[in-house]
């Protein structure tokens, strides 16, 4: 099945409501969509016949030098797929295409943060190069990790 990814633009943003419920995080989905605007957050869609499956963002400051270090480490804010399509492949393909795109910009290196006990994207992130642990912590979603990737 032919798919294709694209840079998603401000006017297209609500269309990823069919990957994940924005009305159900109202606060997330406005700051996502100021950071896009403002030029801090990139997200990618992957697309198949028309219909926006699955979405990846990167931030490049995030106030946190874990995770964004200027000109040298992006950070993988959002990577999500719908659910009935996951499985399937659609998250390493957009990771690879996010890669691709951070190299293409410069950055030597990719961190992202996630869930201790999320175990599925532990899973996608180490097996897509993510295999240095920079950072294990708590807040008050609960335990996570910080994992980093050389470009």
């Amino acid at each position: 099945m032919g798919y294709t990814i694209e840079k998603l633009t401000p006017e297209n943003y609500q269309r990823c409501d069919n990957i994940w419920n924005m009305s159900k995080h109202p606060e997330m989905a406005k700051k996502f969509y100021d950071q896009l605007v403002d030029g801090n957050r990139i997200i990618f869609v992957y697309i198949e016949d028309g219909e926006y499956l699955g979405e990846g963002s990167v931030v490049f400051d995030k106030d946190d030098p874990d995770y964004t270090i200027p000109h040298e480490r992006i950070y993988l804010s959002r990577m999500v797929v719908k659910k009935e399509h996951r499985g399937r492949g659609i998250g390493s393909i957009i990771l690879g295409h996010i890669f691709d795109y951070a190299r293409g910009l410069g950055y030597k290196e990719i961190s992202v943060g996630v869930d201790i006990d999320n175990y599925r994207a532990r899973w996608l992130y180490e097996k897509n190069g993510f295999t240095n642990t920079i950072f294990v912590g708590e807040d008050t979603a609960g335990k996570y990790v910080k994992l980093l990737k050389t470009l």
